[in-house]
């Protein structure tokens, strides 16, 4: 069937064209159905009818359910495997494209140029392989990466472009139909490029090893409008754990609404201004009646908006590898197309779009501080979360994100609960995923016993960083320690102080071992600092390793993962608490304590105030860090984060004290001289970790017009 499918390089008949022309849609509609078992955790099912077909769709649903396992596990051996099943996909396309381009009958698209569809399989099966590439742990790798990420460009901006022209035919012959009938082939547009190599692609491979990444800043990252509209349809049938306010419609057209009530074509990022007028009906009606078609429109809108999403997010750590990829990402555009793959058939694209939407929502915006309310289409979400619930009820990813929502509502025991109910997942690599976000909102809830038992079985389900499972089942062990020590129960003080020890002398024996970009952890270097801080201090002090811990590194571990945002009034006292430990009589060690640990206490007290709306003392608090000279955080093995984290502590705050009166103005010019000290900061603990909320933060003043803003 393969040879059929790909044909020969000698003319074919007519009636072999047409043969191989149904073949494509029974190939692209069989592998579609196949590869949806995935989004409902059915990777079995799913290869299993994927393994029955050699077409490029087939393969290449093969590499995006190995592919989704090796990102959900950081496994390496699952990495290499998606990367080659991956490779064989866009080998299988390529040549596919090839003999489309030659014969152009045998092509089923009817708006696209002939081949597209095997463009697109590349261009999936690169942006793929791009992602691995990112996550290995060899540098040369990850640069490869970078450089397929530019060849998916290039492949899917063509197609955006083919796209754009026959919108804008559409709109001009003020055509009002959804598709084009499939007997006028003339409506195909010119032949779609090929993605062309860099003439110095091969200098590139030979040259990763003598590569060297240099901290810049100064790459520019798009601005983002994240309002992207109302809410989707919500089946009438779904009884699940989520309200929605107001009320949802079905119509598609409502999906992205714009001023004018009328949808916009999707411009590459390349096009300067669009010369396309609108069009009346909703985008994803005028590619239905074609599944080659709909396939392209919904595939092209999902890579597209992945790659543009994801490159507007990178880190400038990575600044000089953005030079790689040769273009800047654009986060509002990337959003758009994404919530644009969601309207089209019900098929794989539009639920893996709508992943990547939740989780961007969920984990992306939701850890950061500094964000315009329409950043966070919450019932849109919300909407699109119950579709996916109902249409996979199967699934622990989509359930995965229904408890990210319900902690950032400030639902932690019914987050929890929900994710106890629902039971395991079939897949290792997700029920990994499960329990790592159990064991967080357990820790934000001050479950001390779940957050240790669940971060300890997190090591029994994968291998990525048990350095950091271990330190903060350790660190809720060293709270259970304090809590009982306080009440006098000296028993099981000492079972858990022995506990607290064995597993943070586990730290150093697991930490190191993972790479990323051929660098090691910024969590493993972080926590193996800290442990060897206190076992100095334990010598220093002549005390047990326990009690040479400072200020709470649950509280810690909470603020890094912006934990207090998801507690309530409830919670944030019981942090208060818990840090007031150190200054109490139960802590006979706290005069000995440097300056780094009394900023540290200082800091986490003023963010938990800021949360209780405290916002006057809290800044007063941080008036008291600032003041330190830097250089006193500086050397050995102390924690240097306090200082330069006030500064965006203080601009968070006068972002939080907007009233919409005048005087927001100097407000946010004031929040915004606070952020650009942090964001110029030189390096410090974790940094990388805030980076992302400065950098949206910093955007978010951008589109106030507030001076000295700029996008990171």
């Amino acid at each position: 069937m393969l040879r059929s499918f790909l044909g020969s390089s000698r003319k074919a008949n007519n009636s072999t064209q047409s043969l191989n022309a149904i073949e494509e849609t029974q190939s692209l509609e069989d592998a579609m159905i196949g590869v949806l078992n995935i989004m409902n955790d059915d990777i079995v099912s799913a290869e299993e009818s994927l393994s029955k077909g050699n077409s490029p769709f087939h393969y290449l649903g093969r590499g995006l359910s190995i592919f989704l396992r090796a990102v959900l596990g950081f496994e390496q051996d699952v990495m290499h495997e998606a990367a080659k099943t991956l490779g064989e996909a866009e080998s299988l396309a390529s040549e596919a494209q090839t003999r489309a381009h030659r014969h152009p009958d045998t092509s089923q698209a009817e708006i696209y140029p002939a081949g597209s569809e095997y463009a697109l399989c590349i261009a999936e099966s690169q942006l793929m392989q791009a992602v691995l590439g990112v996550l290995n742990e060899s540098l040369t790798e990850s640069i490869r990466g970078f450089y397929k990420l530019r060849k998916a460009y290039i492949t899917l901006n063509s197609i955006a472009d083919a796209e754009t022209r026959y919108l804008a035919r559409q709109s001009t012959s003020s055509v009002s139909t959804a598709s084009t009938p499939a007997s006028q082939s003339s409506t195909k547009l010119s032949t779609l490029e090929q993605p062309t190599a860099s003439a110095s692609s091969e200098v590139l491979v030979t040259a990763t090893e003598n590569f060297t990444i240099k901290e810049e800043s100064s790459i520019d990252f798009i601005d983002a409008e994240e309002a992207l509209g109302r809410s989707e349809t919500i089946k009438a049938h779904y009884e699940g754990h989520l309200s929605i306010e107001g009320t949802v419609t079905s119509t598609a057209a409502q999906n992205i609404p714009k001023e004018n009530g009328h949808l916009e074509p999707p411009a590459p990022p390349s096009a300067t201004a669009s010369t396309t007028s609108l069009v009346e009906e909703p985008i994803a009606q005028l590619f239905s009646s074609n599944p080659v078609d709909e396939f392209i429109h919904a595939g092209s809108n999902l890579c597209f908006g992945v790659l543009l999403l994801m490159i507007s997010i990178i880190p400038p750590t990575f600044a000089m590898l953005l030079k790689i990829v040769g273009f800047r990402g654009d986060r509002e555009r990337g959003l758009t197309l994404l919530w644009r793959a969601t309207e089209a058939k019900k098929d794989i694209n539009g639920a893996f779009a709508g992943l990547v939407l939740l989780g961007y929502y969920n984990s992306v915006i939701g850890f950061c501080d500094i964000f315009r309310e329409d950043a966070y289409p919450r019932e849109r979400c919300k909407a699109l979360l119950m579709d996916m619930r109902t249409r996979f009820p199967k699934s622990r990813l989509w359930l995965l994100e229904e408890v990210r929502m319900l902690a950032g509502e400030k639902q932690l025991e019914k987050a929890v609960a929900l994710m106890t109910e629902e039971g395991k997942s079939p897949l290792r690599q997700v029920q990994a995923l499960q329990y790592f976000e159990k064991s967080l909102d357990c820790m934000y809830m001050h479950d001390y016993k779940g957050c240790s038992d669940s971060f300890q079985h997190c090591v029994t389900l994968n291998n990525w960083s048990h350095g950091l499972y271990y330190y903060i089942a350790g660190a809720a062990t060293v709270e259970m320690y304090r809590q009982t020590k306080a009440k006098g129960d000296t028993e099981a003080a000492a079972k858990h102080a022995s506990e607290a020890t064995r597993l943070m002398k586990l730290v150093p024996q697991h930490a190191g071992k993972k790479r990323f970009m051929a660098r090691q952890l910024p969590f493993d270097i972080f926590v193996c600092r800290k442990i060897t801080k206190w076992e100095e201090r334990a010598k220093a002090w002549d005390v047990d390793f326990v009690d040479a811990i400072g200020v709470s590194p649950m509280e810690e571990m909470i603020f890094f993962w912006n934990g207090y945002k998801r507690q309530r009034v409830d919670h944030l006292e019981k942090s208060l608490e818990c840090l007031a430990w150190s200054e109490s009589e139960h802590n006979p060690h706290w005069e000995k304590e440097g300056i780094d640990e009394r900023a540290m206490l200082s800091m986490l007290r003023a963010v938990c105030l800021r949360h209780l709306k405290r916002g006057d003392e809290a800044k007063e608090i941080l008036t008291s860090v600032i003041a330190h000279d830097w250089a006193q955080f500086k050397g050995g093995h102390k924690d240097n984060w306090p200082c330069p984290i006030a500064h965006y502590e203080m601009a968070v705050n006068l972002w939080e004290e907007r009233d919409g009166t005048s005087d927001d103005k100097e407000r946010l010019q004031e929040c915004s001289k606070w952020l650009e000290k942090v964001a110029n900061w030189e390096s410090y603990d974790l940094d990388t970790r805030f980076g992302m909320r400065i950098t949206t933060a910093r955007e978010t003043l951008k589109k106030h017009d507030i001076g000295g803003a700029s996008a990171a």
